[in-house]
């Protein structure tokens, strides 16, 4: 059945995925240029991994979405199983966000350019002065209900487990005064993980906790890492905490 499922994959489910991308990229990018970047750097992105889900007959479950408000700006912070994270992400949140990236995933073609214009936020730590224009370009983004998504761990897991997070997203919570919402992303390690050229077909389940608020002081940023960390993995099983 699996050799069955790749020919599938090479002769149908990769060239509509590659037409997919460039025509969504082609369109974020005329859109943004247009000046509805907000819209445009979102909604068209929504089918678009969805489409990665269905062609891969992925399912995905989210539950929690009543945790959050869609008026309100926050810093989603998810653990990172797999490569279809983002398309999970990014399809079936339910709240509008940007990326953090990396740089390097400028150079991806059409999909670097598109990421650019929607201002997706590329994390330049060349310099002081470049990783500030990178915290300035992220406060300018963060009104109005705008969100920031960020995969803390740094990369995808090599074994399935969660990893130890990076302090840079809860960092950006406490200077901005964002609520921090962890995210829990289970399945996706068993769908498509990090050494894997091809996804598997599989069901990805999202959990929303409820938002950690700012206090008046600021936050301890032991205390919201460990937090924020523990809420996750509450909602994995113990082979993946």
């Amino acid at each position: 059945m699996i050799y069955l499922y790749r020919i599938y994959q090479c002769i149908i489910m990769v060239p509509l995925i590659i037409v997919a991308t460039i025509i969504t990229a082609l369109l974020t990018i005329i859109g943004s240029l247009l000046g509805g970047g907000k819209w445009w750097g979102y909604y068209p992105e929504i089918l678009w991994s969805r489409i990665f889900c269905w062609l891969a007959f992925v399912k995905v479950k989210v539950s929690g979405r009543e945790n959050i408000d869609p008026s309100t700006s926050y810093v989603f912070v998810c653990n990172h199983q797999g490569a279809y994270d983002i398309f999970a992400i990014y399809g079936y949140l339910g709240h509008n966000f940007r990326w953090m990236m990396k740089a390097s995933l400028r150079k991806i073609p059409f999909v670097g350019l598109a990421c650019e214009c929607a201002r997706q936020i590329y994390v330049d730590k060349s310099s002081p002065s470049a990783l500030r224009r990178t915290m300035e370009r992220a406060e300018n983004q963060l009104r109005g209900g705008m969100s920031l998504v960020v995969f803390p761990e740094g990369a995808r897991t090599p074994d399935g487990r969660m990893h130890r997070f990076r302090r840079g997203a809860f960092l950006l919570a406490d200077e901005f005064k964002l609520p921090v919402v962890p995210v829990t992303i289970d399945g996706s390690f068993s769908v498509m993980p990090r050494a894997a050229r091809l996804p598997l077909p599989g069901t990805i389940r999202i959990t929303i906790h409820k938002p950690i608020t700012p206090p008046k002081g600021g936050y301890d940023m032991e205390r919201l890492m460990e937090r924020s960390a523990s809420e996750i993995a509450s909602a994995l099983p113990p082979l993946a905490r």
